[in-house]
């Protein structure tokens, strides 16, 4: 039996899967969409283009009309020297004085001629030490809302810049040193490789309110952020460089930058120091334990935050080997290491190759000398340059010891009637000997005594950290070493006047390396180069910005008082006497009897129609409409008479009628109708108001857009 229903190859059409006819109508619906779609899209692209050649370019010809139009009326020249602009220019003086002239000032007033005192001939070497920039980021002001932070980003990296630039401009430096803490949150940041993650024995040490931001600095500041910040960083000290000029002074080598010594901001401190991110700095910035020779004097650079780790009073119980010991092991061989620098610069002064040279020759193994390699080191008797430690953390000193009177945060104490010493202790003057998380103040008395004795010959040490300068010589245990600790060249570490340290320095020598004879007993000079207070130039900015206020409302008042010229524009008003005629030609014919020869003065100043005022004026009786009747509305102005050319009525010729002048009336006249007197005080109060508004706007957005350019330019 068939069924009762084929699809004409034998097979019922419950045979064919059901899924074939849903595709089918949702392959439909996809395309009735994607037409209605496309419909409405033509369609609203062909209205946007009928708008756009019709209305939109009507209203855009419109408004560039407007805009040149009120731009002619500003470009005229009693406005552009009118007193607003003028108090512009007064904010423009200010503003380059305060943003970059104060810096060349400041550096120029620092120049070495005016503070180095070194025999008639001298050429020393000229050296700067840059102390704790410590650029701004994330972690330095967590919690603050997203303006604030990137504001204060660019405006202490403008005053580094500007700061930087002038002391290369005119210093002209052969040689500048870094002292750590390049960056804020270096040691926050975390490494592409290396477990970066707080010790447990450490993890309570964090303090509370940035433990609830370390997630999200692990989270969005790693390997790829570091990365900016290091070119943010060489975009202010690096690609300035070069302003210096690229030969160095005479009778030098050449100039060098070296910024590898780190800070505890860059790595850490002491047991906690991140080795990963002292493997990155080192990658980028240099090995931190280093021998310099610079204008001959050796400079010997050591990474204390993690030598210092040695002698925590955690090392029993955790393993801090990989911390310390490549410190430990550079201390070990820096004598050598002194000595072979030495060597190679003498050799270079010579004329002689600095490096050694090789005999090339074939030996049997079994009877080679190894003993006997050659060596630039000549041993213990070598002549030696004066040396110079370079630290982040400044050495120990015994608590209340004071820095002297050029340390800012506090002048050191008075001291009582007849005493001439400085008072002992003086704890305000002095760098606390203190600690906290990831910081110490001052190295403990054991590293500091390791440092002194391990590298030998020390007449001088710079150091950074404390962000104010401090001048001390220290104790015999330490050899008696002089030690300045260098304040910041940030603006933002807490000291208000930033500043750099200037060094001099001058040591001729023999071909062996020893001084001249006659030659100074001090071989080095220093200075301490004051910047300006940004503090002190934002508060100038404050006492002009309130007596600019002042005056432009002082003179507001005066504007109605003395007919001063406003500054404020009348607005243009499109009235419609501006498209309308003035004048109307009256050149009806016969007009018979309308008119009146005799004036009635009164009538005309009772007239209430403003729209046309004529030379005969009617009586009272007579209205508009009586007046012109049928025959006169019909005449024509070319209408002509059987004799010819009609000289007209009352003298005209045909087509030269009455003229009707159309103006407003003295009763709309706002200017010269009379007032009540609150009316009038309503009107010179708008007028002092529109004053004030205009010139406070007009001075407002041209300073601050003129502030903007100048910050935006570094």
């Amino acid at each position: 039996m068939a069924p009762p229903y084929s699809n004409g190859y034998g097979y019922p059409s419950s045979a064919v899967p059901s899924s074939y006819d849903y595709g089918y109508r949702n392959s439909g619906d996809f395309q009735s969409i994607c037409d209605d779609i496309s419909a409405t899209t033509k369609t609203m692209l062909e209205r946007l283009w009928g708008y756009a050649n019709g209305r939109g370019r009507h209203a855009a010809w419109s408004l560039a009309v407007q805009v040149g139009h009120q731009v002619r009326r500003n470009l005229t020249r009693r406005r552009l020297l009118s007193f607003p602009h003028l108090l512009v220019v007064l904010w423009v003086l200010v503003m380059l004085w305060g943003e970059r002239w104060i810096f060349a000032s400041r550096v120029r007033s620092c120049d070495w001629d005016h503070w180095e005192d070194w025999p008639a001939g001298a050429t020393p070497h000229r050296l700067i030490f840059v102390a704790d920039p410590q650029i701004i980021d994330p972690h330095s002001y967590p919690g603050r809302p997203w303006p604030i932070n990137p504001l204060t980003m660019v405006i202490t990296d403008n005053y580094m810049r500007r700061s930087y630039t002038q002391l290369q401009k005119v210093l002209h430096p052969d040689t500048v040193f870094f002292l750590g803490d390049l960056f804020d949150g270096g040691r926050e940041w975390k490494t592409a490789h290396g477990d970066f993650d707080d010790p447990e024995w450490a993890k309570d040490h964090r303090p509370k309110e940035e433990q609830k931001y370390l997630k999200e600095w692990h989270r969005k500041y790693g390997e790829d952020f570091w990365l900016k910040e290091y070119k943010r960083f060489g975009d202010i000290f690096y690609d300035t460089w070069n302003l210096g000029g690229v030969f160095p002074g005479p009778g030098q080598r050449g100039r060098k930058l070296i910024s590898s010594l780190p800070g505890n901001h860059d790595l850490g401190f002491g047991a906690e120091v991140k080795v990963p991110a002292r493997h990155r700095f080192s990658a980028y910035f240099g090995e931190p334990n280093r021998v310099d020779v610079i204008g001959n004097h050796t400079f010997v650079s050591v990474d204390t935050v993690s030598l210092s780790a040695d002698t925590s009073n955690v090392k029993d119980k955790v393993d801090l080997t990989p911390i310390y010991t490549p410190a430990q092991e550079f201390l070990k061989e820096v004598k050598a290491t002194k000595r072979r620098a030495v060597q190679k610069e003498v050799r270079f002064w010579r004329g002689d190759l600095e490096d050694l040279t090789w005999e090339t020759k074939v030996e049997d193994l079994d009877t080679a000398d190894f003993d006997h390699l050659p060596t630039l080191d000549p041993g213990k008797d070598a002549p030696d340059f004066p040396t110079i430690l370079l630290t982040h953390v400044p050495l120990y000193r015994d608590p209340g010891t004071p820095c002297g009177p050029m340390r800012e945060h506090w002048p050191p104490a008075k001291p009582p009637k007849g005493q001439i010493s400085p008072v002992l202790p003086d704890l305000q003057n002095a760098i606390s000997v203190s600690g906290g998380y990831q910081y110490q103040n001052v190295l403990n008395m054991e590293d500091s005594v390791n440092l002194i004795k391990s590298i030998g010959n020390t007449i001088h040490a710079f150091s950074g950290d404390d962000h104010d300068y401090c001048e001390v010589v220290h104790s015999p245990e330490l050899e008696n070493v002089k030690e300045i600790t260098v304040k910041s060249l940030s603006m933002a570490m807490g000291v208000p006047t930033p500043g750099f340290q200037m060094v001099s320095l001058y040591n001729p020598i023999d071909d062996q390396g020893n001084p001249l004879p006659g030659s100074p007993k001090t071989t080095l000079q220093t200075h301490l180069c004051l910047l300006p207070k940004q503090l002190s130039t934002y508060m100038t900015y404050a006492v002009l910005g309130f007596f600019t206020i002042l005056i432009l409302i002082a003179r507001a008042f005066l504007v109605p008082v003395l007919n001063l010229q406003p500054f404020a524009l009348d607005p243009v008003q499109y009235t419609p006497s501006a498209i309308l005629p003035v004048f109307k030609a009256k050149t009806e014919g016969d007009d018979g009897g309308i008119y009146d020869a005799r004036p009635t003065s009164s009538m005309t100043s009772s007239s209430k129609f403003p729209s046309a005022r004529v030379s005969s004026t009617r009586t009272r009786g007579q209205s508009l409409s009586n007046g012109l009747g049928p025959q006169a509305r019909a005449a024509s102005p070319n209408t002509k008479g059987k004799g010819g050319a009609s000289p007209g009525k009352w003298g005209w010729g045909q087509n030269r009628g009455p003229r009707i002048e159309i103006r407003k009336d003295a009763y709309y006249d706002k200017e010269s109708a009379w007032k009540p007197a609150s009316s009038r005080s309503r009107s010179r109060l708008n007028v002092v108001g529109r004053e004030i508004w205009t010139t406070s706007w007009r001075v407002a957005w041209m300073v601050l857009g003129f502030f903007a350019y100048l910050t935006y330019k570094g």
